[in-house]
């Protein structure tokens, strides 16, 4: 974690401009083209949900902009961020929160992240994390949503993305994923998002 010097940061203003607003947050909904990533998981026995996860947290951690966070008026850049997500095993219909850190590889995160959820028996289990390094998941994998909101706590200084899935469908051969992405303005724009999906879009697609 590092310490930006305010002054000589190269967004101070547009900063300044979007903390005059009463909330920074935007949100951004698209669809991905999962083909070859649901056949990829499905030929590795992976669990799509939990490998998803994998490839939107790695991918956001190779873009400096989205690891800067606001803490008590400060802005920090974390090294890494690591996903906390709802996850919800079969029959039942509360969910629960599990947070780890992203781990070597696909493979290995979606194996470890299944014992773990199966062993969790909190809901809610406190993590010795700071919340700013975190980035939050959900699913709603009944819906083929073309637009989402979020839970939201007043506060600017709230710099946490939230991703959210949905039921994924076919469209001109193709199997599409709802995706949305929830950011503070403060610190992102459109062209920081459009970066991110792009790559993330990148990385589905070339995935063996």
């Amino acid at each position: 974690m590092e310490y930006i010097n305010f002054d000589n940061w190269n967004r101070k203003e547009h900063y300044k401009f979007f903390e005059n607003v009463d909330n920074p947050q935007f949100n951004i909904c698209m669809n991905l083209d999962i083909t070859n990533f649901k056949k990829f998981v499905k030929e590795n026995n992976l669990s799509f949900y939990y490998s998803m996860i994998y490839a939107s947290t790695y991918v956001m951690n190779q873009i400096e902009d989205f690891r800067y966070k606001i803490r008590e008026g400060k802005i920090i850049l974390h090294s890494s961020l690591q996903p906390s997500f709802t996850d919800m095993g079969a029959g039942e219909n509360l969910f629960k929160i599990v947070t780890l850190p992203l781990l070597d590889n696909m493979r290995e995160f979606s194996n470890t992240v299944k014992k773990m959820s199966e062993s969790q028996k909190q809901y809610f289990p406190k993590v010795d994390v700071n919340q700013d390094e975190l980035i939050y998941f959900s699913c709603i994998p009944w819906i083929s949503f073309t637009s989402i909101s979020n839970e939201i706590v007043m506060n600017k200084e709230d710099s946490i993305p939230r991703i959210s899935f949905g039921k994924y469908f076919t469209q001109n051969n193709k199997i599409l994923l709802p995706y949305s992405i929830q950011v503070n303005h403060m610190l992102l724009d459109g062209v920081h998002v459009g970066k991110f999906v792009e790559q993330l879009q990148k990385f589905i697609n070339e995935v063996k």
